[in-house]
Parts: structure tokens; sequence; C-alpha cells
């Protein structure tokens, strides 16, 4: 576990403790980050929940680091993001790189070298961790912008950023013609699905909700529509100023690496708790994962419309809690 490897780190004498603030890049939720004085750490995160879990912890949280003494980088699987990262990080005097064999750890440690003077990797845990020097060596793998067919633009380490993800595609083909009224984008990312929505003239307004701000950034480059709403924030515990006539989503059914159906569930409640009576919820969700019963216990009329082999589309209204709410 990360943990374990962090504390290896210390008592090693691979890294010292020092004086000044220690930036610790991209934690997931699931590291020890008392390894390091509270009062020195920043961790330095986009994510919404996190933020909130790390600040009730008593940790300083920004999504880009002030000047540190010493910077800690939690690997990330996707490539081009863990490059993004040790660039930016690699302008602090001393970097820890921490990962485990499936993110990469084994063959960015063999690239590092070629680059810069890295210290031996110490294994635990199924991972490795070590230290090196901060550098300008690594100045080319900062972070770009990417540009994907019809001008959509995302950044490394946002979900699907080489790509629209096959199951937004399917159900943004699967939408009516006419969604009028006000509606909610849950879990928006860098606007896929909302740009589809707000290409109907009958849409009123649209919340984009999403806990990413790096993706919500990229939203707002590739929708410049005066009926977007862009909100940080958990889409499960989304409260709109007023019931919503409609609902889209491709809900997550991660949190970190591990498969959490709960998290697509909480999704399909949050969205009947914010629809009005007559709104309707579009979903759009893995045909493995086990969302019937939830479907059924929050929505009067639950349709499954044509998918696919990999993807389930559904069209749920009559959502109970707004009916008993008076909606």
């Amino acid at each position: 576990m990360r943990s374990t490897r962090l504390n290896l780190a210390l008592e090693s004498g691979l890294v010292a403790v020092p004086d000044g603030v220690i930036a610790v890049y991209g934690p997931d939720g699931s590291e020890d980050l008392h390894a390091f004085p509270r009062d020195q750490v920043v961790a330095v995160t986009s994510d919404y929940l996190l933020t909130q879990s790390l600040t009730a912890q008593g940790f300083k949280v920004a999504r880009s680091a002030p000047d540190a003494a010493l910077a800690v980088v939690c690997l990330p699987r996707a490539k081009a993001h863990a490059h993004a990262m040790l660039a930016e990080a690699a302008k602090a005097p001393m970097v820890l790189v921490d990962g485990a064999k499936t993110d990469g750890i084994e063959p960015l440690y063999k690239d590092l070298s070629k680059r810069v003077d890295v210290t031996e990797a110490l294994s635990k845990a199924h991972g490795r961790v070590f230290a090196f020097p901060g550098t300008e060596a690594l100045t080319e793998w900062a972070a770009q912008d990417i540009t994907l067919p019809d001008g959509f633009t995302t950044r490394p380490g946002v979900f699907s950023a080489d790509g629209p993800d096959p199951a937004s595609v399917l159900l943004a083909q699967a939408l009516p013609e006419r969604m009028p009224g006000y509606g909610v984008d849950l879990g928006a990312g860098w606007g896929y699905l909302a740009r589809a929505v707000l290409s109907r003239k009958s849409v009123k307004r649209l919340d984009l909700v999403e806990t990413d701000a790096n993706a919500l950034d990229c939203a707002r480059l590739n929708i410049q529509d005066e009926r977007a709403r862009f909100i940080w924030g958990d889409a499960t515990k989304h409260r709109s100023d007023g019931y919503a006539d409609f609902v889209v989503c491709n809900p997550p059914f991660h949190r970190g690496r591990q498969a959490d159906p709960a998290l697509g569930i909480a999704f399909i409640a949050a969205a009947a708790g914010m629809l009005a009576r007559e709104g309707e919820a579009w979903f759009v969700a893995n045909r493995t994962l086990p969302y019937g019963d939830a479907f059924r216990s929050h929505f009067s009329t639950v349709t499954e419309l044509p998918g696919t082999n990999a993807y389930r589309l559904i069209r749920a209204t009559h959502p109970l809690r707004a009916r008993k709410a008076g909606a």
C-alpha cells in the first residue's frame, strides 16, 4: 500500500522531512498523509470529494501547488497524466515518487533513469518508491491541452481524455429531439453530453455538475452557451434551486481503482430527488451493473431502450421521491 511505502521512504532515509511545504500530488484518499507533518502538507488535487475529506482532516488543499521543499507524486495510471504531474513536481528541490506496479511504476523508473539522477527504488506492497532531485529535464512532459475531433478540448488526467466515452456517445444518440425546460447533467465530465443536450433549442438551462475541477474547466472551453451553469460539487448531493425537467447521466462506477456499483446507485437516487413529478432521467450504464432494483425503487416507470451488448440505456420517469414531495 502507498502509506507503507511512504513510511519506508522516510524510515530508510531515501528522503528527509524538509523545512517548508510538502506538496502531495494526486492523492486518492487511500494513503495516510500523516507520515508527514500536517502543517507542512499541501495536497494537490482537483477532486471535490477528496478536497472536502482532506480539509476535514485538517490538511491544506490546492489545485496547483505553491513553491515546495519536497514534492510527493502519487503516480496515476494514465501515462500522460503521470508525465504532466512529474514535470510540475520537478520544480521542487526534491521529488519522491510512489506507485504500484499496476500503475506503471517500473517502466516509469527506467524512463526517468535515462533523464534524471534517480535514487534506488525501494520495493514494498506491490509497488516502488524512489526519489530524484528537482530538474528542468522534464519540461517536455508538461501538460498540454488535447484537441479532439469536433473541437472538444480535454487535458491529461480527466476521465476519457483521449475521446468521448462510448457510453456517452450512445446516450447522446438516444436523446429525444425535444428536451424542454431545465436539465441537469450529473457527472458532466468535459461536456460531451452537455453539448449534445444544448443543441436542442428547447432547453432553457443546463447545470453541469462535476467533481473534477479540471474536467469542468474543459467543459467551460467546450461549451460556450449562456444556458449552461458549471457546478463543482458532489453529484450525489447536488440540490438545484428548483425541480429539474430532465437529468442525463453516464454515472461513474469506480472509487479509485475499485468497482463500486453503490456509486452509480447514488447517482440514480440523486436524479430522482431533483426531478419534477413529470421529469425524466436518461441513463447509460455498463450492462453488467446491478442497477435494476435502484431504478425501480426510485421511479414508477422504467423503460429500457435499445442499447448494445456492452451498454444499457434507461429512461426513467415519475420519480417517487418527487411525488412524495408534491412536486
